[in-house]
Formats: structure tokens, sequence, C-alpha cells
């Protein structure tokens, strides 16, 4: 089956537009209300056309129908009930407007083009022609499970998410459970046969409930896709309370689940409501931050529904609220600094006060907890000096000097203490030592200077004046300057050293949070690319190409214009500090030698760029992996036609040459005139003859069978099938009757499954064929049914060898017979076939062993419906 991607355009014509009628379960009137649609636009001149619509006999929607020009549809006739679907070819041709294409999850017949009518839907598209379709919440692949759980019925026909997510259009046909068993209990749904059946079942009114909340759901996230898109397109900062989205910032303290816990109610209070934990790393380090509190915070945020993102930005309060903007978040939780009230006292002011000031429109939680006030202080963003120390060390460099001369002075006069010079000096130099600790060699150069001038003047004789006498008086001036500006350079030099092992330790933590996301399998391009727009805090990144290098670069133009929209789809709103636009700069940096990752946002320091490099060079690796993906896929079918021709010359040069050799035998002597055959010998070579072409035409008809399902061209007419009715007719189809136990009483008792008689009876044939060649003899092979949940499982034991483990798979490979040496016993087609007819089915083939020894093999199909 084809992937679903972006439909292939064709040149020149401008892509059609998709609306989607979306509805939470069968009836609630998407068939009606795309009718209705049709006709508003063809009443305003635009040309529609009804491509295919399943009114189900319900004479409303039949009404729609009159008036709207319809196109035939593509009529299967597989020997059983007539089936109808789309016809692309005449759609394609008539070219409208807009084609109504209803239910987008149907299956086509197989052998009539694409596998699903959703691919059908996307070759309109390509071709420019604008479709309405209806789709249910249950037929949505991700949801396919989740409805399963609910209502106990399995989804085997599906739609890609992404298919109905790139829809111009999607519109709720929304109806309460209560009116909608009322329409059905008023037979506008179903036959009134099937009513009794269908509200007891399906049709539950909890089932409907729930079935409509996930359809609300889903539809929510696609609508705050369009506007995350549509705020970032028009460049709007501000946040729009729509939807509650509570962001918690994370230090790596021990505070860390406290907040988690607290901000996870906030979001629980609010239905719908996101959970977003992060955590930025500075340039300067933060002092308290764990690896590992940092990884268990993340599983706990994970564990509560929530997301886990790291940031990098030197102003830690203008990063979190960068980042809530981008998010639209409408809350912010923050915890109440861990420092004590010294540091509160002489640091600058903390992030959380920060926060509150900058936060504008955004809710701003400080959440107390037991470690607040208690924890070492945290280092204040900036240079290696805060912006205290800066303005405090000159100060105190004139000021302290003053108050130490003061002080001495005082005490001289009242003879109190007698000092001498050498511990006035002393003293000097322990006053300057401590500027140089707080203000660095600047403070400490003033302190020196205004030391020793103080100290000449009032305390070296003769005092009173700027005199210096002596060699000795030079020589201790000289060593009090050089003491003070060493200490101040030591001082420095360690706040540099310390500024570059806390930068090193926040890229290593970048580094590793980027690792971890391509360990737990982050490793697409648009996946990366997010990830290094919310680590780096910027509006935008995306890859685009550079310079041209023929079918590769268009390769590569194709890749980054498909992440490119879906960037455009997933990508949040742009912060901004104004109503208008605000200028960004663009940051470039290569990606192997076809493409670039340009970043858009604020300025990059250096260090953040030798980070950026890192990521660039991952991006780098899975832009290649993405190319050699799709050079196998494209090598793939080539190499499997390749091994098919192969085994198919190898399986015709042995196992078909003993029948062509008996059969061409026996014809050449009848057809002698040498020899005079008794009536008895012409009998033998005429059986020898049938028997022959018997096998041989089984052989073939086995060929043909295993082209048409590799080809996807077999055609199928699933309908309600009786196992009791389907297993004598596959048993009198083989040459030889096998010795069989039927368990009859379950197959009596086992209700009818979907299938399609003729092809079950040639699995149950191949099957009991080949447990009848590997059962000794006097052990008769054991067909017998039985009921799990929605499925049929019907088992054929025999007492056999068994197979290992390891052979199981290869046993169902075509042109095999895992040893056996006989070459006239066929192709080694038959479990292949099985097993390719069952999946065709919708149904699985698997083989377990048989208790006391033996094989197994176990077919499983879905049960018919009760209704429909």
């Amino acid at each position: 089956m084809a992937q679903a991607g972006a439909p292939p355009e064709t040149p020149g014509i401008r892509p059609g537009r998709l609306k989607v009628f979306l509805g939470a379960a069968p009836g609630v009137g998407k068939t009606y209300r795309m009718l209705d649609e049709g006709w508003r636009r063809a009443l305003r001149g635009t040309d529609v056309v009804v491509a295919y619509a399943e009114c189900h006999h319900r004479p409303h929607t039949e009404e729609m129908l009159e008036g709207l020009e319809a196109l035939p549809r593509l009529r299967h006739d597989h020997g059983g009930p007539e089936s109808t679907g789309l016809d692309l070819a005449a759609v394609l041709a008539r070219r409208p407007a807009v084609a109504l294409v209803d239910e987008l999850a149907h299956t086509n017949v197989p052998g009539t083009g694409n596998a699903k009518r959703w691919q059908d839907v996307e070759e309109l598209l390509a071709a420019g022609i604008d479709v309405m379709t209806t789709v249910n919440i249950q037929h949505l692949e991700s949801l396919s499970d989740v409805v399963e759980k609910i209502t106990g019925v399995p989804q085997r026909e599906t739609v890609p998410d992404d298919v109905v997510r790139r829809a111009h259009q999607i519109e709720l046909v929304d109806m309460a459970p209560e009116a909608l068993r009322r329409r059905m209990a008023h037979g506008n749904i179903y036959a009134p046969e099937k009513i009794d059946a269908a509200l007891s079942h399906y049709f539950r009114v909890g089932n409907l409930t729930a079935l409509r909340e996930l359809a609300l759901l889903w539809l929510a996230e696609r609508v705050d896709e369009t506007l995350q898109r549509y705020r970032a397109e028009h460049g709007i900062g501000g946040v729009w309370e729509t939807r509650e989205r509570v962001v918690v910032a994370l230090t790596g303290g021990p505070e860390g689940d406290t907040l988690i816990r607290r901000a996870a109610r906030i979001a629980a209070r609010s239905s719908g409501g996101d959970l977003l934990a992060v955590h930025v790393t500075r340039s300067d380090g933060l002092a308290g931050v764990s690896p590992a509190a940092l990884a268990g915070q993340r599983r706990l945020v994970e564990s509560l529904g929530g997301t886990y993102h790291t940031v990098v930005g030197d102003q830690v309060p203008a990063a979190l609220l960068e980042f809530a903007r981008a998010e639209n978040a409408t809350q912010l939780v923050v915890g109440v600094s861990r420092r004590g009230w010294p540091a509160r006292v002489l640091a600058a002011r903390g992030v959380g006060d920060s926060v509150v000031e900058m936060s504008g429109d955004i809710d701003v939680h400080i959440v107390t907890h037991e470690r607040a006030g208690r924890g070492r202080g945290l280092p204040v963003p900036g240079s290696g000096l805060s912006r205290v120390r800066r303005i405090c060390g000159p100060a105190a460099g004139l000021l302290l000097p003053l108050l130490l001369t003061a002080t001495l002075r005082a005490d001289a006069a009242t003879e109190a203490v007698a000092l001498n010079l050498t511990s006035e000096t002393l003293l000097f130099l322990v006053a300057v030592v401590g500027v140089a600790c707080i203000g660095g060699v600047t403070s400490a150069l003033l302190a020196s200077l205004t030391a020793s001038l103080l100290l000449n003047y009032y305390f070296i004789p003769p005092t009173g004046r700027f005199t210096i006498h002596g060699a000795n008086n030079i020589l201790a001036l000289v060593a009090f300057a050089l003491v003070a500006v060493t200490v101040a350079a030591v001082v420095d030099r360690s706040l540099r050293l310390s500024r570059r092992a806390a930068s090193a330790t926040a890229a290593a933590e970048t580094l590793s949070s980027l690792a971890g996301g391509i360990l737990r399998g982050e490793q697409d391009v648009p996946d990366l690319l997010e990830r290094t727009r919310r680590t780096f805090g910027m509006e935008s990144a995306e890859l685009r190409p550079r310079g041209r290098g023929g079918d590769r670069d268009r390769d590569l133009d194709r890749d980054l214009d498909r992440n490119r929209d879906r960037d455009r789809q997933t990508a949040p709103a742009t912060a901004r500090d104004g109503a208008g636009r605000a200028p960004a700069e663009e940051i470039r940096t290569p990606i192997g030698e076809d493409a670039e990752l340009v970043l858009r946002g604020r300025a990059l320091p250096s260090s953040d760029r030798r980070v950026l490099a890192a990521f660039a060079a991952h991006l780098t690796a899975a832009v290649e992996r993405a190319r050699l993906a799709r050079a196998a896929a494209e090598i793939e079918p080539v190499r499997a036609a390749d091994r098919m021709r192969t085994a198919l010359l190898a399986a015709v040069s042995h196992d078909l040459r003993t029948p062509l050799a008996s059969g061409w035998a026996a014809v050449s002597s009848l057809r002698s005139r040498e020899v005079d055959f008794s009536p008895e010998d012409r009998e033998e070579l005429l059986a020898t003859a049938d028997e022959s072409m018997a096998k041989l035409n089984r052989l073939v008809d086995n060929l043909l069978d295993m082209s048409r399902l590799q080809a996807g061209a077999l055609t199928l007419s699933l309908r309600p099938t009786a196992l009791v009715e389907v297993l004598p007719l596959a048993l009198d189809s083989l040459p030889e009757a096998p010795a069989c136990e039927v368990a009859a009483p379950d197959l009596e008792r086992a209700p009818d499954v979907l299938a399609d008689p003729p092809l079950l009876e040639r699995v149950l044939a191949n099957l009991v064929a080949n447990a009848a060649r590997h059962s000794p003899p006097g052990r008769p092979v054991t067909v017998a049914a039985s009921v799990l949940a929605s499925r049929v499982e019907l088992r054929v034991v025999d007492r056999g060898p068994g197979l290992r483990p390891a052979d199981r798979e290869r046993a169902f490979e075509p042109f095999q017979r895992l040893g056996d040496t006989d070459n006239t016993t066929g192709l080694g087609l038959g479990l292949a076939l099985s097993r390719g007819l069952t999946e065709a089915m919708g149904g699985t083939l698997t083989p377990e062993d048989t208790p006391g020894g033996g094989l197994t093999m176990v077919v499983s199909l879905p049960a018919a419906p009760a209704h429909v």
C-alpha cells in the first residue's frame, strides 16, 4: 500500500484543496452535509459533480442527490454480489472544479488501481480538482486501536492522520448521543431489522459519548495548529488564552518535583490543558544542576502527560518568557529562590522577580517549597562580575581606605591601640586585597592608589604631606601595589576559568539532551529542526538547498519542501516584544554539500554557535539517512522482483520437469503406431497423462495466484461465510482424500467469518494437504474452530515433526520446502500462498506447537458483523 505523504503535484497546475467533513459515528449526517455544501457551491456557479456518494438508502440524503450531476460508478463483478466504486479515470477526464467523494477511508477493490480511496483523492488534488469528502473518527489510523477498545469492533479501513491533517478545511459534523440514538430508533440510519442490535452494541450512549470526545479533542489539536501557524505568519506575540498551557521552569534542583506536580494540577483544572517543562541552559552555568535530577524530572513530566524542553539563553527570565510566548502559554510556574537572605540582599533580583516584572499577559505562579532560602546562591546572569560587584568595587576602592584611615587616626588620638607603620601598612594591604576580590583589577588599582596616598600622607613621616624618604619606604609602597594588582588578576582569572567551565558544562548538558532525544527516536529531520529551534530560542528553523547538482538536488528540494510544509503546520507563534514584527537575524550553517540550516531570531554568541555545529552535524546525518532510505526504497522492488524471478526459474527447472516428462511420455506412447497397447495399458497411460496435467494445472494456478498477490491485483469478494460449508469443499478439492478429523460441533457453533469463500477454500485445502503430508501414518489431521473476541480461529493440527522456532517464518517464503528432497511435490508455494490469501482477506496465519508434538496452523479471520 502506498505511504501517506504529500500528493505528487502536476507541473503547472495548482493543487486542489481538500475539505473534510469529520463525524464521530455513522449517521451524524456527514454525507448530507457534504451534499448540502455541494448544492451551495453549485448555486454560486461552481462546477460541482458527485464522484461517489453512499446514501445507505436514507431518504433525506438521497433527496439531496437530486439535481446534482453524478458521474457513473465503476462496477465490479467477482462472481458474487456486484460492488461499485469511484471511477477515478472518469473524474479526471471530466475535470470538475469540485468533486464530492464520500467515505475517504474506503478500501478499493483489488486490481482497480489504488488500494485506498484516499489515494484516489490525492490524485484528484494533484490534478487541481478541489475535493470534499467524509470520514468518521474511528477510521483515523492513530485512533483505530482506541476505538476498538471502546466499541469492541476492529477497524479494517483506516486513513493516515496526515492525509486528513493536510486538509484545507475540516468541519465537524456533530450530534449529541441521545439525538443520534433517536435518529436510529426512527429508522433514519439502519434498516428496521438492524436497529435493536445497533442500539445494544455499537450505538450505546457510552460508546457514542467517548467517540464524540475523541472527535472533539482531535479536531481541537488541528485547530490549535492552524491558530499557531496564523500567529506565526502574522507576527502576533501576545498570548491568546484559547487553551490553557502551563509552563513550569526547572533549575535541576531538588524542588523540581514539587513544581512539576503543582503545574500539573493547574493544567488539570482545564480540560485539555497542556503541561510543558522547560530548563534554561545558559552560558555561565547554574549552581545546583544535577543531570540525574533533570532526567528524573523529565520522566515525571512525561508520565503526567507533559513535554520536556531545553532552551539556551544568557538571560534566564527572558529565555523563559520567550519560550512561554512562543508556545502561547497562559501560565508560568517558577519556584521561590533557593538563595539565602545574604545572597538575596547583596546580589541582583532573582529569576522569579524578573519574570513577574516582564511577564505581561502571562500569569506567573511563584511556588514555595521546602528548599526555599536554604540553598547556595544562584549566580547572577551576565559577565563574570555581577552588576552589584561592578558598582560596589570602585566605591569600596575609595571608601574603604578612607574609613580605615579615619579609624586608625581616631585610635592614635585616643591612644587606645599603639600601632607602628608596619601594622598600619598591612591593614591597608588587607583592605586593598578585599577590594580586589570584590571588584577586580580596576577596583584594586583604584584602592591601591587611594591607600598609598593616604598611607603616605597620614602615617609615613613626615606626616601631613606627600613625601617619601628612604629606599625601604619606596620598596614597601611598590610591593604594596604589586600585591594588590596580583590578587586582583588572580581573581579575574579564576572568574574567567569559572565562566569557561560553566559554559562547557552548559554545552555538554545541551548536547546530552540532544543525544537523549536521538536515542528516544527523534531522528527525523522535522523533529531535529523543531528541537534546534526550541533549544536556541529561535523564531524558526528550516533547511534550504544551496547550489545545484542535478537529480540529487531535485530530490533534496522535494524533501526540504515537504519538511517545510510540515514545519508550517506545527510551528509555534513567534514571540514579539511589541505589536509589530520585530527584526530578526538569519544564522546560516552548512548541512552537507547541498543544504544549509537557517535559523531566524536572536543573535547567537560564539559559545552557542559551537553547540549549533553539533546540531548541524546531526541534521546532516538525518538528511543523508533520508536520502539513503529513499534510495533503498526505490531499489527494493527491483531486488524483490529479481529474487522472485530467480526463485521461479529455479523452481520451474526442478518441479515442473517431472509432470511434464510424465505427461509427455504418456501422450507420445499413446500416439505411437509401433506399439499395440492393450486397453488396460491405454487406460494407465491416459491416467498418467491426466494426473500430470492436473498437477501442472495446480502448480500454474499457485504461480498465478502468488503473482497476483505480490502485484496487489487479487480480486476479492468478502461476505459472511460459514466454515461448516467451506471445509468439505476444501477437502473434496484435494487429489487424495487425507485422513482428517473435523470437530463438527465447533464448526457449527462458530459464527460466520468475513471472507471470500473460494479463496478460503484454497487456504484450507493447502493447509490440510500440508499437514497430511507431514503427519505419520495412522495419525489424522484435526480441524477445529474457536471464537476469540471478535475473531474466529480455525486450527489445522498435525502430529508430525513440527518446526523449530527459527524456521517458522521461513516456512512461509515462496519456492522452498525446508529441506524436502522430493522435487515432485510442488513448488513450495502452499504456505506462502495460504498466508497471502489469508492476509488479503483481513486475517492472519500463524504457526503454533501442537501439544505432544507436531505443528498447528491457526487461521484467524474477523467474524462477520451482526450489522453494517
